[in-house]
């Protein structure tokens, strides 16, 4: 069998790790991993596919896998990435928070079996240390001068406005502590992670050197970011969330079709379980016809597959095909409210629809013209759409073009729709 080094290092995953030789030997034999994760909101974003593909990748090769939540270092706030200090959240919120995550990682990695992933909360071995305990057990060996030397610690040192509080300095304390008690609970040597984690991550594996411990191992992964080189999280605007009823199913699926032309084979390679031999033949497709993106549909397929199962992914292409042809009868209620939730609605009595609603004054009564001499210059121009139909004078809007959703869809010029729902 491959070693998991190996597979993660083909599929774009290994960013730093702090002894490569070793932890590739270490690796030929299963071994206990764990990541951990913040629980700031109640879903995940898009950016946790990396650390989670990455622990279904080692879960694959044979080794155990520990998905840590953060139910005591969320309390406190990570500063790594931040430039200001977090906000406490409070218990009922944490706690929301906790169980919409926990949800996603028993559906995205596989918890039943022989090797079952294991779910742990680092509340409960931090909950009960009083501060003597702490700052006798993990304060004495612990150096100050490295604690400030971590990267995440020193930017918002040099920062004379905002600094950074005790409380999130001494965040790494925490998260190293979890990786020391993993280790002596469950013989755990290896801790992966973002980038952005390398400090917190080296701060537990050096604990476990003075407490004595096996040598224990730290692997990152490069962080996802847009085309701005900025990351993905929860807190970016217009972040991509796992949970349907904060990204619908339909905007998940777009946001990975719109992947940028230069990123969407890397994507391919940390997102999926597709063989790297297939994903090399879309590559080869992609390159030769750009504009077809069968590199594109296939990654927010395969990715909507596993995230929201496998139905909503056929769903979601389906419909996608269906807009591209202008068939927008085959989109069912439900499906049109997600394509087109950017628009406004409106409602107009379903009966004025028997004779036929003249366009220009639906247009404009609906709001999507700003009076009916707009409508009728849109018109004229032909830039008024009907059911994605180019619409001519004299257009009437009648019963039949209710589509089987029963919503009629306006369009002004290429992407200003309204859906006109009939009462």
């Amino acid at each position: 069998m491959q070693n998991a080094f190996e597979i993660l290092l083909d599929r774009g995953f290994v960013e730093q790790c702090t002894d490569e030789g070793g932890l590739r030997e270490l690796l030929k034999t299963p071994q206990t991993i764990y990541c951990g994760f913040d629980p700031s909101a109640k879903s995940l974003h898009i950016g946790n596919l990396v650390p989670i593909m990455a622990l279904r990748n080692f879960q694959l090769a044979g080794h155990k896998i520990i998905v840590l939540v953060g139910g005591a270092t969320g309390m406190i706030g990570d500063p790594s990435g931040r430039s200001s200090e977090r906000d406490f959240l409070d218990e009922e919120t944490l706690q929301a928070n906790l169980h919409g995550q926990e949800m996603q990682f028993r559906k995205l990695l596989d918890f039943e079996g022989e090797n079952a992933a294991i779910l742990v909360n680092n509340y409960d071995w931090t909950k009960d240390v009083s501060l003597i305990d702490w700052l006798r057990g993990i304060g004495k060996r612990v150096s100050v001068n490295v604690m400030i030397s971590k990267e995440s610690v020193r930017r918002r040192l040099e920062d004379r406005d905002q600094g950074i509080s005790y409380t999130e300095f001494s965040y790494q304390l925490l998260q190293a502590n979890d990786f020391l008690h993993l280790n002596r609970t469950y013989g755990c040597r290896i801790q992966v992670g973002a980038s952005d984690q390398w400090g917190n991550i080296t701060a537990g594996s050096d604990l476990i050197r003075r407490d004595g411990g096996d040598q224990a191992y730290g692997l990152t992964f490069p962080l996802l970011t847009d085309s701005a080189g900025n990351k993905y999280g929860k807190s970016v605007k217009g972040a991509v969330m796992l949970d349907p009823e904060v990204t619908s199913v339909w905007d998940f699926y777009q946001f990975l079709v719109r992947t940028d032309d230069a990123e969407v084979i890397r994507l391919l390679k940390m997102f999926s379980l597709m063989p790297l031999e297939e994903i090399t033949e879309l590559e080869a497709k992609h390159n030769e016809n750009p504009g077809a993106r069968v590199a594109h549909k296939r990654l927010a397929w395969e990715v909507t597959a596993m995230v929201h199962g496998v139905d909503e992914a056929e769903r979601m292409a389906r419909g996608a095909e269906a807009i591209y042809a202008g068939r927008l009868d085959e989109l069912d209620s439900d499906l049109v409210r997600q394509v087109f939730s950017d628009g406004p609605t409106a409602d107009i009595e379903k009966g004025r629809f028997a004779e036929g609603v003249d366009l220009v004054e639906l247009a404009a009564e609906s709001g999507l013209m700003k009076s009916k001499g707009e409508a009728k210059r849109m018109l004229s121009q032909g830039a008024l759409y009907v059911n994605d139909v180019r619409a001519e004078d004299g257009r009437l809007v009648k019963t039949e073009d209710i589509l089987p959703s029963g919503v009629v869809i306006l369009r002004k010029g290429k992407r200003d729709y309204l859906i006109v729902q009939p009462v």
